[in-house]
């Protein structure tokens, strides 16, 4: 009786390993015409529904369906979304977080549910804690920061500088500033003045901006996390007569927003990180896994590479790359990561 009891359970085991082994499958199984994938989104900003649209765009390519659901930087709805994914038994989660947890909890329940699971700018936070996921989706958000420094260090060698970070519970604002912080302390040429949080709101840095004026604080360079922001500052700062005089805007994103800032000179630099590339290459990770390609706890890194943009390249579409679905992704997904074309 005891062997019986062995052998079922290393055939329940084995079944389980085959079933997500061979996720190709899934969709026939579950009783889907198509594939469906379930996407959540953190919030309403513009950038994270330029990633949905980039998973979208590539997924009408491979003909999948996406169901998108949003979490509202809401902890609770975020929770809530995942399971609404497990229980319409979705063939593969695409998971945007604004923390840490959250992306852990999706890692979870996509393992226990056999439902591969990629991850977005959660910075590898979650691998590095246990999470066993297809993969993380990226940018080198430390390698923008160091950019950010050097570009200080050579255009402005002894000038101070302000930093209006993003939400200092998001993965990508903690990285970016603290390699930026350390490599300009490092190479020694600009003193920080200021680190303040914006959470992403125009009007918040704005009021943060006129504050810094206000102080007395010595600095010139301003850095503003988003070009929307970065926009509403600039603004404020034409208006006092103070943009590039003696304040001069940096910021990051590279939308169109910011090109438009670059080719009028309101603003001086700013590292092209497309959402909508970004969300195709989650859309071909999960893809890869879900079709059998790819192990669903490979936890491999994709990190899409840094692209600092000026006005000499503002009109390279290589080098800005567009913000709203584009065939320019296919090109740069050949350059950098051919083994996830093809279906």
């Amino acid at each position: 009786m005891k062997r019986l009891l062995i052998v079922a359970a290393i055939a329940a085991l084995v079944a389980s390993v085959a079933a997500f082994a061979s996720p190709a499958k899934s969709g026939v199984a579950k009783g889907h015409a198509q594939l469906v994938f379930g996407y959540v989104s953190p919030g309403p900003d513009t950038w994270y529904q330029r990633d949905v649209d980039g998973f979208k765009f590539a997924a009408a390519k491979y003909g999948v369906k996406v169901v998108v659901l949003n979490s509202q930087y809401d902890q609770q709805k975020e929770i809530q979304n995942i399971q609404a994914l497990v229980n319409q038994g979705v063939d593969g989660i695409s998971m945007f977080s604004f923390n840490t947890n959250g992306a852990i909890r999706a890692a979870q329940q996509g393992l226990k549910n056999h439902i591969p699971t990629v991850l977005t700018d959660d910075v590898g936070h979650a691998i590095a804690s246990g999470a066993k996921v297809a993969a993380a989706v990226d940018f080198d958000w430390c390698g923008m920061g160091k950019a950010y420094a050097q570009w200080m260090a050579t255009n402005y060698p002894g000038q101070g500088y302000a930093l209006l970070a993003g939400n200092f519970q998001a993965p990508p604002t903690q990285i970016l500033d603290r390699c930026m912080m350390s490599t300009a302390k490092q190479l020694g040429k600009n003193p920080l003045a200021a680190l303040k949080q914006t959470n992403y709101s125009p009007s918040t840095a704005v009021s943060l901006a006129q504050d810094l004026v206000s102080s007395g604080k010595k600095f010139k360079v301003m850095f503003v996390m988003d070009e929307d922001m970065a926009a509403a500052v600039a603004r404020m700062l034409q208006g006092k007569g103070l943009l590039n005089n003696p304040y001069v805007v940096i910021a990051q994103n590279g939308s169109p927003v910011g090109i438009q800032m670059l080719k009028s000179g309101s603003l001086h630099y700013t590292i092209s990180s497309s959402p909508g590339w970004e969300g195709t290459m989650a859309f071909l990770a999960l893809y890869r896994s879900v079709t059998g390609k790819a192990s669903p706890t490979a936890n491999t890194r994709i990190v899409l590479p840094v692209i600092p943009v000026t006005r000499d390249n503002v009109g390279d579409p290589t080098k800005v790359v567009p913000w709203e679905p584009n065939a320019i992704y296919w090109t740069l997904t050949k350059k950098f990561f051919p083994a996830y074309l093809g279906k």
